[in-house]
């Protein structure tokens, strides 16, 4: 891989990355409305309220409904599978897909065309992971439910635990170190993109006093899909709310 391919592969993932299909998606369905920069998500059995200030999924999906926030999370992962699948298999063995990769979550953070104001990353992060072994998927899935819901029993740590897990997994899947290499640094950049949430999360979990941790999970599409996994699992009760 010479330096000309690595910055072409760069500039091209940060673009592509830089499209808001959380925007494009609110401007079909709900054209009247937009995109508001900031949601404000209730938290269940509490006068608290978690305040996210991404433009993502989540938004999408209390601004315009469940569909919506589905196939924006759909979207944003296919704006990265496809061109690192790509030039995966036309350039097997350059590692130029990482570079893709890593530049189109990097846009979808920070977008260019959207004054850097985007999304937290996750999508994004699972679209070059499914390009990189599907396989990844189910076992960050999995491994978010065993160590962020059953162990840790924190809704913070579930978003988080499936991503760090892959760098294990995706070692010995691999035993390459430029995969081990981007994994770290998209998890390094999703934990800096989710620090206002993380923020206000322990801050409010520390106020409201939270009799029942799985309150919080119902602020998200995504909690409360973590939330039906782990009851069909039988990893929580199913009278918890």
């Amino acid at each position: 891989m010479n330096t000309l391919m690595a910055l072409a592969a760069a500039a091209g993932g940060y673009l592509i990355g830089s499209l808001s299909f959380a925007r494009i998606i609110t401007a079909l369905l709900s054209p009247r409305t937009g995109v508001p920069e900031k949601t404000a998500l209730e938290i269940e059995g509490s006068d608290k309220k978690l305040i996210f200030t991404s433009i993502s999924a989540t938004s999408v999906s209390a601004n315009v409904g469940a569909g919506g926030g589905f196939l924006t999370f759909l979207l944003d992962m296919l704006k990265i599978f496809i061109p690192v699948m790509l030039l995966k298999h036309h350039f097997p063995g350059q590692h130029v897909h990482l570079i893709a990769a890593a530049a189109g979550v990097t846009g979808h953070i920070w977008p260019v065309y959207h004054r850097f104001k985007g999304g937290r990353g996750i999508s994004s992060i699972y679209g070059g992971i499914l390009a990189i072994d599907w396989l990844g998927i189910p076992v960050a899935a999995l491994g978010s439910l065993l160590v962020g819901l059953v162990i840790l029993r924190n809704l913070y740590f579930t978003y988080m635990a499936g991503l760090w897990l892959l760098i294990p997994w995706l070692w010995f899947r691999t035993h390459d170190p430029y995969v081990i290499l981007h994994l770290v640094f998209v998890n390094v950049l999703f934990t800096i993109a989710t620090l206002p949430e993380m923020r206000q999360y322990f801050r409010l979990k520390k106020e409201a006093h939270w009799s029942d941790p799985f309150q919080a999970w119902q602020v998200s599409a995504m909690g409360r899909g973590i939330t039906r996994m782990a009851r069909r699992l039988s990893l929580i009760k199913r009278d918890r709310k």
